[in-house]
């Protein structure tokens, strides 16, 4: 089902847009459609990324202990892992 929706747009984007949705042989309704869609699919990936990621943690069976890097060694410019030397 879809649902009408009035904008208000500044008369000088909307003869761009006009223009440029006649270029690509669509509406502005239509490119206004699409663009809304990829913002939605976009922020949907992103939290399923997210999930996925926290996900990832919780299961992880990884533990440091109490180990935690010192502010002189952080800062101290030298390479923090072996397999980077």
């Amino acid at each position: 089902m879809t649902r009408n929706l009035t904008l208000a747009i500044d008369d000088a984007l909307l003869d761009k847009v006009r223009v440029l949705a006649a270029m690509k042989r669509t509406s502005v309704n239509e490119m206004v459609r699409g663009f809304l869609t990829r913002i939605v699919e976009q922020e949907v990936e992103h939290d399923e990324a997210t999930q996925e990621l926290l996900k990832l943690i919780d299961e992880s069976e990884g533990d440091m202990g109490d180990w935690r890097p010192t502010r002189e060694d952080a800062y101290s410019g030298e390479p923090r892992f072996d397999r980077w030397r």
